[in-house]
């Protein structure tokens, strides 16, 4: 799919990408090959050579983040699956809903082929370090919760420069709710050992740990784990999904389906269960 984008360039919206799509030009080199077809003079034409080769060099430095400051953060999905390698999948688990009233317990981090969990009180404070390996972050409702609640956990903590938040981007494509109940409708994903296990008793949990309970701690790592390694096929099919609908000869409705859905609530309150 990022080949086939072209809204990080300069003077090309949706509708001009799309209109393009509809033209016959399917990635960059089609752009690069038929300029002319654009009706451009001269200097425009060189100016978009120009940065088509940095797109491409962009991409063989694996350098997502020049993507995503040219990107919409709505469309930060496109990275997917370029940037496969160097892409975290994240969830937390807290004692509260607010940063100022709560801490982080747990945290997992799933990429690159490993997958590690973090704990308050062992070792959390090399989450920041871990986590700056990566340049594409994936949460769930993570823009909301995850990310405001590591910030003012962690104030030097560097975010990837992309953010792929699959609440919305599920939302876009008509599936709303949280995490578990999206998962179930999808046949996504795996709880074996944490079935029926939610945010509240993840704060349960961890207060049995604190009094002592070991199988308490792993309980709570076991389902914090599930929840972030069940990003990763949820983005697969998300993303997937997506480019079915908005490059031609998928869903009849086209680009145009991509760009007019409701909007999702607001707020930090969405369900993570």
């Amino acid at each position: 799919m990022l080949r086939a984008t072209f809204l990080h360039l300069p003077g090309i919206g949706p509708a001009t990408e799309a209109d393009l799509w509809q033209s016959g030009f399917r990635d960059w080199r089609d752009l690069l090959e038929r300029p002319e077809a654009l009706g451009l003079g001269a200097p425009t034409r060189a100016r978009l050579a120009n940065e088509l080769a940095r797109s491409e060099q962009a991409l063989a430095e694996r350098d997502a983040g020049w993507f995503a400051r040219r990107l919409p953060n709505r469309e930060h999905w496109r990275l997917y699956p370029a940037f496969a390698a160097e892409t975290a999948y994240l969830d937390i688990e807290t004692t509260g809903l607010s940063p100022y009233g709560g801490i982080v317990t747990v945290v997992t981090v799933h990429g690159g082929g490993a997958t590690r969990t973090f704990v308050a009180g062992d070792d959390l404070e090399e989450l920041p370090a871990f986590l700056g390996r990566y340049q594409v972050l994936v949460t769930f409702n993570g823009s909301r919760f995850d990310v405001p609640f590591l910030l003012t956990s962690f104030p030097q903590l560097l975010v990837p420069p992309a953010h792929i938040d699959l609440r919305f981007l599920l939302y876009r494509i008509g599936h709303a709710g949280g995490l578990k109940r999206i998962e179930q409708r999808l046949g996504v994903g795996d709880r074996s050992g944490v079935e029926g296990v939610d945010g509240l008793d993840a704060v349960r949990l961890w207060q049995e740990y604190r009094r002592g309970s070991a199988s308490a701690l792993d309980r709570l790592v076991r389902y914090n784990r599930a929840d972030t390694v069940n990003l990763e096929p949820l983005l697969h099919y998300a993303a997937t999904e997506l480019e079915r609908r908005v490059l031609p000869g998928g869903s009849p409705s086209g680009a145009a389906a991509a760009r007019n859905v409701p909007r999702p609530p607001s707020g930090p309150g969405q369900p993570r269960g």
